[in-house]
């Protein structure tokens, strides 16, 4: 049988309101203690509230600030999300690692230069709708997100969206927008997913074999994938038409981080190397060399345009294989 707290709770109307949430209400309405399946509220860096679960099959930190998962350990292994040592914790500003929301736009707006890269959902509180121990042992958090002071300007018109995180062997997320309105709407989004490796130099992308892709760092230049994908320099790739699993193979820390997505036709692939990074300022020293971005998109020319009453799902599983 299915345990579920789901005593929906707004957590604020401007992005300064978590720092007068209550973790012991957080905690009275959605904390979980079923068998090992453990989940609670406290306080993270900077005094962003955070979610801790724990059940048979892995750990999980999840920041209620962007709905952002920070940490993702199946047992007996190592951490599979890269979060950057000099991450910035603060109300209104992207974490640097994890697994950030883009939504409801990939990258600058199209046509307001001064709204945020990437659109708002990153930055922005998201909502508890429900926590679940699941039957086999996983544990399920489900959140939403609505307009608020800071962002109502930017939000597509008479449309929400719900996130849903699933802990186990399997990292599994979806992203889900629908259409309340009579007009089309037009979305970009990723989950612009870190993940931690041995050493990116001797890391192997698989799964992008003949595909063509846009060169961020030659203005968008289209060009081919040959072989899999290697960095030994700064890439920034969106590698387009693209619905295929990919395997990153990391030879050093022996294992193959496996990425299934549906609802997703784009996958961007980033390391921003030496130079860029040393510029970024918040990516750790020689941060580069332990994360690549494998980030299931829709992006560039495969937005994706909702249709009035309609909903699209982005669906996206990671899970680990030795090697």
């Amino acid at each position: 049988m299915i345990t579920a707290r789901n005593d929906s709770l707004y957590l604020g109307l401007n992005k300064n309101n978590y720092k007068h949430i209550s973790m012991e209400l957080l905690n009275e309405k959605f904390a979980l203690k079923t068998g090992k399946n453990h989940l609670c509220f406290t306080k993270g860096k900077g005094g962003i509230p955070i979610i801790d679960i724990k059940n048979k099959y892995a750990t999980a930190i999840i920041s209620l600030q962007g709905a952002h998962v920070l940490s993702w350990i199946p047992e007996g292994e190592e951490e599979v999300i890269w979060l950057s040592e000099d991450a910035s914790f603060k109300s209104g500003k992207s974490i640097r690692g994890g697994i950030p929301i883009c939504w409801p736009w990939f990258g600058g707006h199209k046509t307001i230069k001064h709204f945020p890269a990437h659109g708002f959902a990153r930055t922005t509180l998201w909502e508890m709708i429900c926590t679940e121990a699941l039957d086999d042992g996983r544990t399920r958090v489900t959140f939403t997100t609505q307009p608020q002071a800071d962002n109502d300007d930017m939000w597509p018109p008479e449309t929400t969206v719900q996130y849903q995180v699933t802990i186990g062997k399997k990292l599994e997320m979806e992203l889900v927008t629908h259409n309340n309105g009579s007009e089309p709407i037009i979305i970009g989004q990723a989950l612009h997913s870190y993940f931690n490796v041995g050493d990116v130099s001797k890391v192997l992308l698989h799964g992008l074999d003949d595909t063509d892709y846009l060169d961020k760092l030659e203005n968008f230049r289209l060009k081919v994938q040959h072989g899999p994908v290697y960095i030994n320099e700064e890439v920034d790739r969106i590698y387009v038409d693209t619905v295929r699993e990919c395997v990153i193979e990391d030879k050093t820390l022996k294992r193959n981080i496996i990425i299934n997505k549906c609802g997703s036709r784009s996958t961007v692939v980033w390391n921003p190397w030496i130079e860029t990074a040393n510029k970024m300022g918040d990516l750790g020293e020689e941060g580069y060399k332990k994360m690549l971005c494998v980030e299931s998109s829709n992006a560039a020319e495969d937005v994706v345009t909702i249709e009035p009453g309609k909903g699209h799902h982005l669906w996206v599983q990671y899970q680990i294989q030795k090697n």
